[in-house]
């Protein structure tokens, strides 16, 4: 498997740890009675602040996730791996490590720049498979 294939299983991992702990935090705090069920109504407790922001963090990268993937399959595809496009996936990865303490704990304005960084990697790949 090359590098950056194996930056994307990692990236894939860090979203399945990133779902189980916001999952987790959410069960903790609205009780597995409403967490089981269909959802119809609201919940009838609050989350706390950083359970809804872990919640937010994993939606983010539910968005962000699909650009990383595309820009790794677009340099693995046309056999454009170099160490511009590894340290793009690199610093993908670890941008988005950071995110998740940034978002959960309020880091301002870090949380947003960390979060421009892993948008700035994606760029760096879709503009390397171009060249």
């Amino acid at each position: 498997m090359t590098p950056l294939l194996t930056l994307l299983a990692l990236a894939g991992l860090l979203h399945i740890a990133q779902f189980v702990v916001a999952s987790y935090m959410a069960n903790v705090d609205l009780g597995p009675g409403y967490t089981t069920s269909p959802r119809d109504r609201a919940p009838s407790r609050e989350m706390r602040k950083t359970t809804a922001r872990m919640l937010r963090a994993y939606d983010n990268h539910i968005q962000m996730f699909p650009f990383f993937a595309a820009g790794v399959f677009l340099i693995h595809l046309t056999d454009q791996s170099s160490a511009v496009t590894l340290g793009a996936g690199v610093g993908y990865l670890i941008a988005r490590v950071l995110y998740v303490p940034a978002y959960a704990f309020g880091w301002q304005p870090w949380r947003s720049y960390i979060w421009m960084l892993a948008m700035l990697c994606c760029a760096i790949l879709f503009i390397a498979a171009l060249i």
